[in-house]
């Protein structure tokens, strides 16, 4: 599928902008990568292989062409989102739509300084982007809806799954999600209940693979709402609810255990094995994509 008049920015070279440029330049778009570190830029651009042909990078955010919209991808800080996508804004015709790519910060308070905020609004890619479906779309409260009705758009035609909140709140609905998960996770690591390499098999083959087919609220219809009313009447006054990160997440990241790049989270790794378990994530996660799609559309039918 190719995109001749679509012109499109990506300003931050990291994992997630390096990814989202190698999605937009596989389906035809004209697009241009921007970090001020020259370093990270060539990272990015050695990381694309093939792809990094079809790309242009560069440490300037001047437009030489008006792009349709500029997508930034600069690391998860407000004070640092806020200044970029101002002088993304400064950098742009009025027409140019400007995206953050935010795990779950107020759209609000990224373009609080935006002198056209109707035209700004929050796109969660999840890594890889070049491979997850899914996209949360994220209005701000100035954001038009011809706006987010364009992005979609634009979105679809990357092949993408757009999923438009109606409220922003904190973390969006995934990592709500996640961090709802993972809290009870820990809770039960701390209290002894089961051990890591057992924790993460029950979730992974159990629940994990199902929701690959439905979603919860999917999967709560098939089960029964009854059921599930009838289990949650006892079991949620047992369930973890802490206002505060679990004192086991604190410990790790003090200790310096961060996980795969600090070579030791909850499980030791190598450079090796970190680089062998993200190629074969990949490799997996289109298995597992294409046959979720199959699965919707055979129920469709």
């Amino acid at each position: 599928m190719q995109h001749d008049s679509l012109q499109a920015v990506v300003v931050g070279a990291g994992t997630m902008g390096t990814t989202l440029a190698k999605l937009m330049a596989a389906q035809g778009v004209h697009v241009v990568v921007v970090d001020t570190n020259p370093q990270v830029l060539e990272a990015s651009r050695l990381s694309m292989g093939a792809g990094a042909a079809d790309v242009c990078f560069t440490t300037q955010l001047e437009m030489n062409q008006t792009p349709d919209f500029v997508i930034e991808s600069v690391t998860e800080n407000i004070a640092i989102k806020q200044k970029v996508v101002a002088q993304i804004e400064a950098s742009v015709a009025d027409t140019t739509i400007i995206m953050t790519n935010t795990s779950g910060i107020f759209i609000d308070d990224i373009g609080s300084s935006l002198r056209l905020p109707q035209r700004f609004l929050g796109t969660h890619f999840f890594n890889p982007a070049d491979i997850v479906p899914t996209v949360e779309v994220v209005p701000g409260s100035h954001t038009e809806a011809a706006v987010v009705e364009t992005a979609c758009r634009w979105l679809k035609q990357l092949g993408k799954r757009p999923a438009v909140l109606n409220t922003c709140v904190p973390g969006f609905v995934a990592n709500r999600i996640q961090h709802a998960i993972m809290r009870e996770c820990l809770s039960l690591l701390e209290k002894g209940v089961v051990e890591a390499e057992a924790l993460d098999d029950i979730v992974q083959y159990s629940i994990g693979v199902r929701m690959a087919l439905n979603g919860p609220l999917c999967q709560r219809d098939l089960n029964g709402l009854d059921i599930h009313l009838n289990i949650a009447r006892y079991l949620y006054p047992d369930l973890d609810s802490r206002d505060e990160p679990a004192a086991l997440l604190e410990d790790y990241v003090a200790q310096g255990r961060l996980g795969a790049k600090a070579g030791r989270g909850f499980y030791r790794w190598s450079q090796e094995s970190r680089a062998q378990h993200q190629t074969q994530e990949r490799e997996s996660l289109q298995r597992i994509i294409a046959i979720a799609t199959q699965h919707e559309q055979k129920g469709e039918s």
